[in-house]
């Protein structure tokens, strides 16, 4: 195959994150070559796909039906498609959409470069007045979060519903002070909700929040509930929470949300349950007060709402807060910069629970 060589990280096989060497098309009229300077790991996500826990590496997945069953599993390995987080420059371009020397945000991987099509993919410019490392936000973590928002306003409001209508006025809890979690609380808190509390086992994570300026409460025991039912008491019979941004990937926490909330109250779950939710009894409040769970994923908007909502308009929600916030998100969120050539062994001590990380960037200064 012909094209230009690059380096990327992916995974050769179960627990073997590694340095792997890929080929990018030169690019055509059209298109430009994008060289990589940040690359942000997703945690979560990357550790279930070095780790293999993921269903699509553990059951069969029928694309027509969408239906995962007992089967050939869909993916195999290598695993290529590690990353989400890019930022790089346009080194050179044959499109006057992406002019050279130009920063941009893409989701393509942790890879030395891509050819960019905007065309074809969400390619995100990435402001001069915004801290360059922050444009990791911009093209899909970003947008998750404020894709949390659209899910909790089209609950309460309908598919026309503005980016707040779920929020402004409202008591709104979220559980899991991870990336997701402290992104989605401070967009709560600049879209207007009345007051926002972030549950969290972690002390370390805790004290993040609080940096951030929010409040924190520990589950650790999973009681969190009570404490956010005695915070938001309203009259009898409805206290608790009016909304929950449930982003933590483990039942407990999905548990927490639905007992937090006030009845007819929503759950907007951003969470990944590799293990399923056997702790989830849905028999209990989310019948017995009528409570709503959505799930929000990047790659679907609220129906209805796709028109007004392609990732362009989540990216510029996204850096309407790193505009805001971007100081604070650098300082408290962004634990470890590492260079690209180690984070196969990142991912690895990730994966095997010998390290611990909030955001950890590479750093493609040395990539070539």
């Amino acid at each position: 195959m012909t094209g230009r060589a690059i380096r990327s990280i992916g995974v050769a096989g179960p627990g073997r994150p590694a340095m792997l060497e890929d080929v990018e098309p030169e690019p055509a009229a059209g298109q430009a070559w994008v060289r990589t300077e940040w690359s942000g790991i997703s945690a979560g996500t990357e550790v279930a796909l070095v780790r293999g826990t993921d269903p699509h590496h553990t059951v069969g997945w029928e694309p027509d039906l969408r239906s995962f069953a007992p089967g050939a599993p869909l993916a195999g390995y290598p695993v290529r498609g590690l990353g989400y987080m890019e930022v790089g420059r346009v080194s050179e371009s044959r499109t006057d959409a992406l002019p050279e020397g130009s920063l941009v945000a893409m989701a393509y991987g942790h890879r030395t470069g891509r050819c960019a099509d905007a065309a074809t993919s969400v390619v995100v410019p990435v402001p001069d007045d915004l801290d360059p490392l922050l444009g990791i936000y911009l093209a899909q973590m970003g947008p998750i979060c404020v894709n949390a928002l659209l899910h909790a306003a089209a609950a309460y409001a309908g598919p026309g519903a503005g980016i707040d209508a779920g929020v402004r006025g409202r008591q709104v809890l979220v559980t899991g002070a991870g990336v997701i979690g402290l992104f989605s609380a401070l967009l709560a808190v600049r879209h207007g909700a009345a007051d926002v509390v972030v549950a969290e086992p972690a002390a370390e994570r805790r004290a993040v929040v609080e940096a951030l300026g929010l409040v924190a409460v520990d589950d650790a025991a999973g009681e969190a509930w009570l404490a956010v039912k005695q915070r938001w008491r309203n009259r009898a019979g409805e206290h608790g929470a009016d909304v929950v941004l449930q982003c933590r990937g483990h039942d407990s926490s999905l548990a927490t949300a639905l007992k937090s909330l006030r009845p007819q109250g929503v759950v907007v779950d951003l969470g990944f349950y590799q293990a399923g939710a056997p702790n989830v009894r849905l028999g209990e409040e989310f019948h017995h007060n009528g409570l709503v769970l959505v799930c929000a994923q990047i790659s679907r908007v609220p129906r209805g709402m796709a028109e007004a909502w392609p990732r362009a308009a989540l990216a510029a929600v996204t850096l309407d807060l790193l505009r805001a916030r971007g100081d604070d998100i650098r300082r408290h969120l962004v634990t470890d910069i590492v260079d690209f050539h180690d984070g196969p062994r990142l991912l690895a001590d990730l994966a095997a629970r010998r390290r611990g990380t909030l955001q950890a960037v590479l750093s493609f200064d040395e990539a070539g």
